[in-house]
């Protein structure tokens, strides 16, 4: 039996999937990867340097216009069939949960339900002084060409500078998403693992976790990740390209 046929048995017999979602998945809707080098005003610029406190501190118009470009890199994306796949699986006769690293929206618009974002949202910033969120979605002004750096609005709570609700380097994970995050994959009897790197802790150990509570796993990426351990299978490819054959091989 061929890895995409035991990965069809693997979906066809799961009754609760979690679909664990990194960068690759976006890769394909045209948002860079951290592997990829930056271009145009950000180019010469690591992004590391970019998500950290510190750097907010210490230059919070350079930090506020980086999600900026990241923001208006997500606006201009639309969800690839990946996303899609995704969303459609919840249709069939499994119950489904998507957990993602990624900051975008993507999972959302494609019509998944219920995302657990383990590294929070570009969608509503938050206040670097109380940590409340915005009251309301605050208009976002579009990075202009030249690249010209842009005060981050003020929260109107406290007056404190407004930061993106998102998890920097050195912070930890917001509890409530850690804590749904486990309890979906020590439940689930599947764990699909799509555009992941296995390098960010601790959301990388998430399989491990799956692996350890007696699911299975089957990985999808461009480069093997698989670690070898039984009830492990590994999908090479795109994952706009693997997901929605795998798919359609289920509605066959």
């Amino acid at each position: 039996m061929s890895v995409i046929e035991q990965a069809v048995e693997a979906l066809q017999k799961a009754k609760k999937v979690v679909v664990f979602t990194g960068a690759g998945i976006s890769a394909d809707s045209g948002i860079p990867t951290y592997r990829e080098k930056l271009s145009g005003i950000w180019e010469g610029y690591d992004p590391r340097d970019l998500e950290t406190a510190k750097a907010f501190r210490a230059n919070p118009q350079l930090v506020w216009g980086w999600y900026l470009w990241r923001r208006l890199r997500v606006a201009q994306a639309e969800p690839n069939a990946a996303h899609y796949a995704v969303a459609r699986m919840a249709d069939s006769q499994h119950h489904v949960s998507v957990i993602t690293q990624n900051i975008d929206d993507l999972h959302e618009r494609a019509g998944s339900l219920n995302v657990v974002h383990l590294h929070g949202s570009l969608a509503i910033p938050k206040c670097f002084a109380c940590h409340r969120p915005a009251v309301a979605a605050p208009h976002f002004p579009l990075m202009p060409d030249e690249g010209a750096l842009i005060e981050p609005p003020r929260c109107q709570r406290c007056n404190g500078k407004m930061r993106p609700a998102v998890v920097w380097y050195g912070e930890d994970l917001a509890p409530q998403a850690w804590k749904a995050a486990v309890h979906m994959v020590k439940e689930c009897d599947l764990m699909i693992s799509v555009g992941t790197s296995g390098i960010v802790m601790p959301a990388a150990s998430l399989p491990d976790l799956a692996l350890a509570s007696g699911a299975s796993v089957i990985h999808v990426n461009k480069i093997d990740v698989a670690i070898g351990e039984p009830g492990e299978l590994m999908l090479m490819g795109a994952a706009a390209e693997v997901l929605p054959a795998l798919l359609e091989r289920i509605e066959m």
